[in-house]
């Protein structure tokens, strides 16, 4: 999914201010944006700046009004009279904060949310036939959807799997990619940037609270981290956090020298 710039960023930030927090809230936003992207000609419609707002709300209003919560339908309104650098980028917006009302309904426990997708993320990854399953096309929504609970139920937190279904509604470029968009936005959501940390081994209390400790200082936020423990990194650490690549790692030091030595 894109990021958003200008008029969208502004308007997200905005909205994103007056999303509930309840599975609910999340379920109809993402219902509202497979909508929009379905039919073209109502997402050109409701983002047409040149059109009366009354107009846009209107519709949105008489579209959605008893088929979504009644607060999702003032918040559709309050949407659509904003400005949109793109027209696309009100169905992602909506898809954004249905991430967000699923995280925060989750409470205290939205950073435990980063977790398991983090771990969701990592099971897809390392498993072939998962993967397969989750992006064969032959297989309807709800075969998938019930994979999921399968897999899932009761091991996660309700949130967790409202999101991971959501994953596979193919709006990113994978199921993967997916889950790792909605980590980010929900440690974002619970005021925090995702570190991504992989090391040679599990690192203990003291070392996880001093990494911690400095990536919070060096970029004035909470950091959470997500830990990869991959043999190939041999020692050190090497720490991916908004977009910045911190790589101390005995490996790429070796590849380094090899460059060197091969140059």
């Amino acid at each position: 999914m894109q990021s958003f710039r200008a008029a969208s960023s502004d308007a997200l930030a905005a909205l994103a201010e007056r999303v509930e927090g309840s599975a609910t809230a999340a379920d109809d936003l993402f219902s509202v944006a497979a909508s929009l992207r379905a039919e073209g000609a109502l997402r050109r419609f409701v983002t047409d700046a040149s059109l009366p707002d009354d107009a846009r709300s209107g519709l949105v209003a008489e579209l959605f009004d008893g088929k979504v919560e009644s607060g999702t339908v003032e918040l559709l309104k309050d949407a659509v009279r904003r400005r949109w650098t793109r027209s696309r980028d009100l169905a992602d917006a909506l898809e954004h904060l249905g991430v967000v009302a699923a995280v925060r309904s989750s409470g205290q426990e939205a950073g435990r949310v980063v977790d398991e997708l983090f771990a969701v993320r990592g099971l897809v990854d390392d498993n072939a036939a998962l993967r397969d399953a989750f992006s064969d096309r032959a297989r309807s929504a709800a075969d998938k959807a019930g994979l999921v609970d399968n897999l899932l139920g009761g091991k996660v937190l309700p949130a967790t799997l409202v999101l991971v279904k959501q994953a596979l509604a193919g709006t990113h470029r994978s199921v993967a990619a997916a889950l790792e968009e909605y980590e980010r936005v929900a440690a974002d959501a619970y005021g925090q940037d995702v570190a991504t940390v992989r090391v040679a081994r599990p690192l203990d209390d003291r070392e996880t609270d001093r990494l911690t400790t400095a990536l919070s200082q060096q970029y004035g936020r909470a950091v959470h981290l997500n830990v990869v423990v991959d043999p190939a990194v041999i020692g050190g650490i090497k720490v991916e956090i908004d977009g910045d690549v911190i790589d101390g790692t005995i490996s790429s030091r070796l590849d380094a020298a090899r460059r060197k030595i091969a140059g």
